[in-house]
């Protein structure tokens, strides 16, 4: 069959190629450079199953900005567009996501379309309501940055926001393209899925504010934080997962859907949500204290990306810690390869490391890297264990 996914971001991208080994699936993207990288089997995020699905197999996948060709016979349209926690409104930004719907609609009657945008609880049955169409569910994702086609390849679960046949037929093609024996699927209605979606994400953001408190702990007071945390996690019903303190949770999901489900909590009775949320501005507070209490002349940021083998650095924990460096009035560099500029919100790129290594005073880096092995008296992390979760 004929699929259509708009958005070519790491949700968007994993999933196309995901399908494309067995249907025909057409990518809508508004960045031209994105669909000419993707109709060349150049990946367009850091992904090593993609880039090896794009090297190694048969894939039927083309891009194009043209949303109407994309529409044009397509049985399912996957909606995989951003959608940014805005202040202001105290909600979800889903103004993509609401364009997109109506220009599906506009040109096909019958498709079903299957959100897996991270949108509000209570966003699909809105959406329903609005166009008196019950071919829309939402389906949520479950990804993490750098392995986005491992885990739909192997996924924790599959949650299907729906009943509708059409929503079998969908949880049907994760399925059969999953490596994965045994795969649970969970049909739930629209509104049980968008809390999935949200309190998981929150749920992996308050063990990183655990863990990142414990450590804030551990230093002040001088003690081991990485004893602490081991003992701690060979408990089996603690675990190991997600408990290597970092300078705060960051990226595409936990900010923003901490802050949402927070919204959602208006005028319902919550304590942790809100303490998930001040957790991390206060990690944040802390480790910018703690550098300027050095007085250093010049802090280097080593990598504004939140994780290893990444090359996102959306809503990264560190750019919180340069916005309290500069109000503090220290001065700060970064070094980001990535990054293809003179300077980020005022402050200098450094993107040759010998000299970003000669010109920092102390450089913070949320990961460890061995790229700074010959300047660890200068390094300041609270990397324990060496890796991402």
């Amino acid at each position: 069959m004929k699929i259509a996914v708009f958005g070519l971001g790491y949700v968007g991208l994993s999933i196309a190629t995901l399908l494309a080994e067995r249907h025909k699936v057409v990518a809508c993207d508004v960045v031209a450079e994105k669909v000419d990288k993707v109709n060349k089997r150049l990946t367009v995020i850091s992904d090593e199953y993609i880039e090896k699905y794009f090297k190694e197999k048969k894939l039927d996948l083309t891009a194009t900005t043209d949303y109407k060709s994309a529409i044009d016979g397509a049985t399912f349209a996957i909606i995989a567009v951003p959608t940014n926690y805005d202040p202001n409104q105290n909600y979800f930004d889903t103004s993509l996501v609401d364009e997109v719907i109506n220009n599906i609609l506009n040109v096909n009657k019958e498709i079903c379309i299957v959100i897996k945008s991270t949108i509000p609880v209570g966003y699909t049955q809105k959406i329903k309501n609005k166009y008196n169409y019950n071919k829309i569910f939402f389906a949520p994702e479950f990804l993490r940055e750098g392995k986005a086609l491992y885990d739909n390849l192997y996924p924790s679960r599959i949650v299907i926001g729906s009943n509708l046949e059409e929503a079998k037929i969908f949880a049907n093609l994760l399925l059969e393209a999953s490596l994965k024996d045994d795969i649970e699927v969970i049909y739930t209605g629209a509104t049980e899925a968008e809390a999935i979606k949200l309190f998981a994400n929150t749920y992996l953001a308050m063990r990183v504010a655990f863990f990142n408190e414990l450590d804030t702990y551990a230093e002040l007071k001088g003690l081991d934080s990485e004893a602490i945390i081991k003992g701690i996690c060979l408990d089996p019903r603690i675990g190991k997962g997600y408990n290597n303190p970092s300078f705060g949770y960051g990226g595409y999901c936990l900010p923003k859907d901490t802050k949402q489900l927070l919204a959602n909590f208006d005028n319902v009775p919550n304590n942790i949500i809100t303490a998930i949320v001040e957790a991390n501005r206060t990690r944040k507070d802390h480790i910018a204290e703690i550098i300027a209490n050095r007085k250093p002349n010049i802090v280097g940021i080593y990598r504004l990306t939140m994780k290893a083998n990444s090359d996102n650095f959306r809503h990264s924990s560190v750019q919180g810690i340069i916005r309290r460096l500069d109000e503090k009035g220290v001065k700060v560099i970064i070094y980001e390869p990535t990054l293809d500029a003179d300077n980020f919100f005022g402050n200098q790129i450094v993107n040759d490391l010998e000299q970003f290594k000669k010109l920092s005073d102390i450089i913070l880096c949320n990961r460890k890297s061995t790229k700074l092995g010959d300047v660890a008296n200068k390094i300041y992390t609270r990397d324990l264990f060496g890796k991402d979760e």
